[in-house]
């Protein structure tokens, strides 16, 4: 293992404890930031050329010695295996250093590695956003194909997990694309807030040398910049929010998961998962098992984890940086790894389900889902609303003691509660009668369901806004 001088040796005679400096390194695994902080470099760089305090000559040194660390990256898979540094600034310091001399000790002139690693990691997140938001748009685009697919579906909507009143299929995919609709503009709020450059903050107090901040922002695709060194520093708030939006993401995939899980149970039956996305039992030789959707299930609780980790690690850290937040990479990394995972996994199980329209449609005709549609034609026949609620509620037991659907009972039978009923009922209680009266945005009437997914597919065009 190669030895790697310590950035901060100087003040220091006595060897450091080795389980100490093992509990110390970031290394294992802050070098996913080697990329952004060789960006970072580049800039500081070309901000201290600017500042005149490195000469073109230096600056142009430093800069190819940067970019050949970073093709050796590229082209070498042992690249970070076998080094002791103590986390990925010091790791690429000490590299440049064996590459361009003494001219790569100029470099950290100006900076800290505190405004350093904020700077990379608000680099990395920002492109792991743009990732998250790309794999939204996938899983949407998953939606809105299957809706397609089985635009006429109709299937029993709950609430309490009792059947309610029945919606188109399509409608049901409809409300899982407006969750993540959101999400992904809750990730572009949260983008802007990581796009906000801390280098210039030095350690705490800002620093000594003439860099133009706002140039090397420019240089970074940065558009603000920290406007105090202190809070720069020490802000985490957008690496919090990041993990914030992505519980929510998390959320809303494991409602959805929750979903399929039980849509594709006999007792539901209106789901069926291909081979693709299903695993067997090892005792059971009959089993199909949802294991894609109940590891999303599942993993919702990790990210729901890591926001609270970020949280409680910040909540009593004085001014300004504290070691503690060495342990918010940990978090940020596992939560979008794992976030952009269940994503993919639920855009591939949407494009795996089989959609079983007769058990579904055959579900949504059982269980006196038209009961409001009574309520409403009695209400419509000029019976006030509540005391039509309360008919429909009786004529439903009586229903239920003759073993009937509401449209199966004799018109003779319901006018006993009501002489207003009369044989319009029936196309009333329809299972398309009770879809078409929805007819009003965001409803379930299959006029409206289909100006939704013209909608939702302009906004996958990107032709409409969010």
């Amino acid at each position: 293992m190669n030895e790697e001088k310590k950035l901060w040796g100087g003040r220091f005679t006595g060897a450091a404890d080795e389980n100490f400096v093992r509990f110390n390194r970031s290394f294992g695994f802050d070098w996913r930031l080697f990329a952004a902080d060789i960006s970072g470099c580049l800039a500081h760089c070309e901000g201290l050329r600017r500042a005149a305090v490195l000469t073109p000559d230096e600056a142009d040194e430093i800069q190819a010695g940067l970019n050949k660390l970073l093709e050796q990256s590229a082209k070498d898979q042992n690249f970070f295996a076998d080094s002791s540094a103590e986390d990925v600034h010091s790791f690429i310091e000490s590299r440049l250093i064996e590459i361009v001399g003494d001219a790569g000790r100029k470099l950290h002139t100006g900076r800290s590695r505190n405004d350093q690693v904020a700077t990379a990691l608000r680099l990395w997140l920002r492109e792991k956003t743009d990732e998250l938001a790309d794999e939204l748009r996938d899983a949407q685009k998953s939606l809105v194909d299957l809706a397609e697919k089985h635009q006429t579906a109709i299937l029993p909507g709950y609430t309490h997990l009792q059947r309610a009143q029945p919606i188109l299929f399509a409608h049901w995919c409809l409300s899982y694309f407006e969750m993540l609709k959101r999400d992904a503009a809750r990730l572009s709020e949260v983008r802007k807030r990581i796009n906000v450059l801390p280098l210039g903050a030095a350690a705490l107090a800002g620093t000594a040398y003439p860099i133009d901040r706002r140039a090397v922002a420019r240089d970074l695709g940065f558009e603000a910049i920290s406007e105090n060194s202190l809070d720069a520093v020490s802000d985490r708030d957008f690496a919090v929010e990041f993990a914030a939006a992505a519980a929510l993401i998390m959320t809303h995939l494991s409602r959805l998961a929750e979903d399929v899980i039980l849509y594709a149970t006999t007792e539901f039956g209106f789901f069926e998962l291909s081979d693709a996305i299903s695993t067997g039992s090892s005792l059971m030789p009959q089993k199909k098992n949802p294991d894609s959707m109940e590891l999303v299930r599942g993993k919702s609780g990790r990210v729901f984890g890591n926001l609270m980790a970020l949280l409680t690690m910040l909540k009593g850290l004085p001014m300004a940086y504290n070691k503690d937040m060495q342990e918010d990479k940990e978090a940020v990394f596992d939560t979008f790894d794992t976030t952009r995972d269940c994503l993919r996994i639920s855009a591939t199980v949407l494009r795996n389900i089989k959609v079983r329209e007769d058990a579904a449609r055959s579900a949504a005709v059982k269980g006196y889902l038209n009961a409001t549609e009574l309520a409403d034609y009695l209400s419509k026949k000029d019976v006030p609303f509540r005391a039509a609620h309360e008919l429909a509620g009786k004529i439903v037991l009586y229903a239920i003691a003759e073993k009937v659907e509401l449209n199966e009972l004799d018109l003779s039978a319901m006018r006993k509660f009501s002489v207003k009923i009369e044989a319009d009922v029936y196309d009333a209680l329809s299972l398309e009668k009770t879809l078409e009266t929805k007819n009003v945005t965001g409803g379930t009437a299959p006029k409206q369901v289909k100006k939704a997914l013209r909608q939702a597919r302009r906004f996958l065009s990107g032709k409409t806004a969010g």
